[in-house]
């Protein structure tokens, strides 16, 4: 918070005063981007092709994520104390859920495809834009279309469980409280 004070040319109190809380600036920050992710499932519900509707949604929300790499992160993240983004969350997440739907009732999503596979594909991504950077800034395109061939019906084989819901959030929940402080490089 000291860092982006200074940042802002304001004092600390005053960005107290603004955001009693980092989750408050957080949430400020990425309101519009997260707006932008719910809006994304609305538009590829439009689109009168499921599998492409789906598709177009997973390489519409990874590009999200390679554009801005702190949004990266809050994509996997769960702020259970900050209402505007758990609601745009909420929002996706629905819509996520009916173009899975869409595009399992055309035949073309494996039937074992469940709404947890597109928060590890996100997290997977997360990953390999922080691991890459500027060195191979398009490498997550490859492992967007290898996710995809994968998620396309038939399916190739059996897959293992995927984690508990409960647990999945608690990952995303910890990952929320695991951001590193730019002013100490160490963890909150």
């Amino acid at each position: 918070m000291a860092s982006v004070a200074r940042e802002a040319g304001v004092g600390i109190a005053t960005l107290f005063r603004h955001f009693p809380r980092k989750e408050n600036l957080v949430a400020a920050v990425f309101a519009d981007r997260m707006k932008a992710y719910a809006q994304a499932t609305t538009e590829a519900l439009a689109d009168p092709d499921p599998w492409h509707g789906f598709t177009g949604y997973i390489h519409e929300v990874c590009a999200m994520q390679a554009a801005d790499r702190g949004f990266a992160d809050v994509l996997t993240m769960s702020f259970p104390g900050v209402p505007e983004l758990e609601q745009h969350h909420a929002r996706a997440y629905e819509g996520f859920l009916e173009l899975i739907g869409r595009a399992k009732d055309s035949g073309q999503l494996r039937e074992d495809f469940t709404s947890r596979d597109l928060v590890l594909l996100l997290m997977a991504n997360a990953g390999v834009l922080s691991a890459t950077g500027d060195a191979a800034p398009d490498a997550w395109r490859r492992l967007v279309a290898w996710m995809i061939q994968s998620f396309q019906a038939p399916s190739r084989g059996p897959l293992p469980d995927p984690p508990e819901d409960t647990a999945l959030y608690e990952a995303m929940r910890r990952a929320s409280q695991d951001i590193t402080t730019p002013e100490t490089g160490k963890r909150r």
